[in-house]
């Protein structure tokens, strides 16, 4: 179909800050595409991974249809422990808070689970944070906070079928 041009080396600082100006501008697919630009010149460019990874979990609160699998592949691409698992918590509450907006059937214990998994990733990224950083702390507590005024709870799991 086409061939993407590719970008210049040079050029990444201001398409790092082009990327940010699109993410705060409410632009997610121009910051996403721009990251892949930038990971073309420069593949192991951790700001544009993490943009990246932001950029895609904006999409979340648009019902855009965001592939796991994508997300996690640019995560694991993210070389500092502290920010893997920091930015994977994010990806998760932001999931939950898509997946609370939604409103449908079973969308409170699922929100639930995802909220969990992302308060899981916060506490892995809280034991290894640098010092003074309580980032992982805030995010907890603002997924603990969701959690307790919607009265999310976990889903009630079947009767096993050895239960008589």
């Amino acid at each position: 179909m086409f061939e993407l041009k590719s970008l210049h080396k040079e050029a990444v600082p201001a398409a790092l800050e082009k990327a940010k100006h699109y993410r705060l501008l409410n632009e997610p697919g121009a910051a996403e595409s721009i990251c892949l630009d930038i990971l073309e010149a420069d593949a192991d460019n951790q700001e544009a991974l993490i943009l990246l990874v932001l950029a895609m979990s904006d999409r979340f609160a648009k019902g855009y249809a965001v592939g796991d699998s994508r997300i996690q592949d640019y995560l694991a691409k993210i070389t500092d422990d502290y920010k893997r698992a920091y930015y994977t918590g994010i990806v998760y509450e932001r999931r939950a808070k898509a997946v609370l907006r939604q409103n449908t059937h079973g969308a409170d214990s699922t929100a639930y689970e995802l909220f969990r998994q992302a308060m899981n990733w916060f506490e892995k990224a809280e034991a290894i944070r640098p010092a003074e950083n309580d980032d992982t702390i805030l995010r907890w507590n603002g997924c603990a906070r969701i959690i307790m005024r919607n009265k999310l709870e976990p889903r009630e799991m079947q009767a096993d079928f050895a239960d008589y």
